[in-house]
């Protein structure tokens, strides 16, 4: 067998770089699906309160069900994309996704399409935990920010597609209908996932070092107090992501289809928001400083939303747009540094902690926010909302190294 030379190397270096890519790809796109379900209800609300009857607070209650449902098996995913990897459970995820869409699509009755929506929650969880892990991964240190941003921009992506095609659909066509789109898209995510995933390298279990396989929960508080500034900073982006439609459409005269466009327009700013975010922590040697910078802007801008809004001053849509892109920026930094500080042998449950608090403080917002607004109004809401990224500045650590414990990541 002869030598190997440099074409052939150089060829081994840019299929590894395309699978890369591809991966990264692959958990974009399964994870945009997945957030399409997740977050997509909310965009049933004028609907809801249309055809059903609802009040705005029991509207978010119900819209909020995937989200409770998720915070429920994210912690048991992660366990088995540690156990077993990413390609089995984001392929039997995204699956269960797209069947218990097309119970809530099936059903009658109120509570029952709360159920399938709680079901289908808790199977998107899959995604969140396997998703993150499959991309760090694939990546070295000096790109993972990126990647993570564009990982991360799934969710807002997510939004957008649910805003831009679901309203619609339920002005239409009604509720179940609307609900079909988040289980086609979840079903061609599945049949993707299973065939074309790769599971990313890691060392074995048995050669890993004490100080790898360590509980990193119990080494500092450096990943409690990421949890909770990210609890702090997912609030803001919860309320704009659920209520936004609705207050174009009830505050400011616009129709379902110009309300969810600009949603559209917002929420993919913010995935742009949240890759440059990722590029500039590359950059900068730190996932966290970029994290304390981003929670001053977001109180600054929520603030002015709602003081602009008070004012019944057109300018509070730019404002709304601008806060939307700021919000969701931190998102893939603290990832990132999660999945690095715990390593490879607990980022997959750490990631699924993460996820757990954020989307449990999101489906616990959507209804007190909703109920809130009743009672206040939009403006004093948003007020409220501004108060918490200023309250999380303080609670960001310090910093944090590339490479704490991602030995074989």
């Amino acid at each position: 067998m002869r030598p190997p030379c440099d074409h052939d190397l150089v060829t081994a270096e840019s299929t590894s770089t395309a699978m890369r890519w591809s991966m990264l790809a692959i958990a974009l796109a399964a994870t945009t699906s997945a957030n399409v379900f997740i977050n997509g209800v909310a965009f049933l609300i004028p609907a809801l309160q249309s055809e059903r009857g609802l009040n705005l607070a029991s509207a978010g209650l119900l819209s909020s069900m995937a989200g409770f449902g998720l915070v429920v098996t994210l912690i048991a995913w992660g366990y088995v994309v540690d156990r077993i990897g990413e390609r089995f459970v984001l392929a039997v995820g995204s699956a269960l996704i797209a069947a218990a869409a097309v119970g809530a699509a099936s059903v009658e009755p109120l509570w029952a399409v709360g159920v399938f929506l709680f079901l289908g929650g808790m199977a998107a969880a899959s995604s969140n935990s396997a998703s993150g892990r499959l991309v760090v991964g694939w990546f070295p240190p000096n790109q993972r920010g990126l990647v993570m941003g564009i990982r991360q921009a799934a969710t807002p992506l997510g939004v957008a597609l649910g805003a831009l095609v679901i309203p619609r659909i339920a002005e239409s066509y009604g509720v179940s209908a609307a609900l079909l789109f988040p289980a086609l898209v979840c079903g061609v995510s599945a049949v993707v996932c299973a065939v074309a995933v790769v599971d990313p390298p890691r060392p074995p279990r048995a050669e890993a070092t004490q100080e790898v396989l360590a509980n990193p929960y119990r080494e500092s508080g450096l990943l409690w107090r990421i949890h909770a500034v990210s609890v702090l900073l997912v609030v803001p982006q919860a309320v704009l992501w659920t209520f936004t439609l609705v207050w174009l459409m009830t505050e400011r005269g616009w129709s379902a289809e110009s309300a969810g466009a600009m949603v559209t327009v917002a929420q993919v700013l913010g995935a742009g928001g949240r890759v440059a975010a990722g590029r500039w922590s590359d950059l900068l040697g730190s996932r966290l400083r970029p994290i304390r910078t981003i929670a001053l802007a977001a109180a600054v801008t929520m603030g002015l939303f709602a003081l602009t809004d008070w004012l019944d001053s057109p300018t509070s849509v730019a404002l709304m747009v601008i806060a939307a892109v700021i919000t969701v920026s931190d998102n893939g930094l603290a990832f990132t540094a999660i999945a690095e500080i715990a390593g490879p042998f607990w980022s997959g449950r750490a990631l699924g902690a993460q996820n757990t608090s954020q989307h449990l403080a999101s489906a616990v917002a959507a209804p007190l926010f909703g109920g809130l607004i009743g009672m206040v109004g939009y403006a004093a809401a948003f007020a409220v909302c501004a108060l918490l990224p200023l309250v999380a500045v303080p609670v960001v650590p310090a910093d944090n190294t590339f490479a704490k414990r991602t030995p074989g990541l």
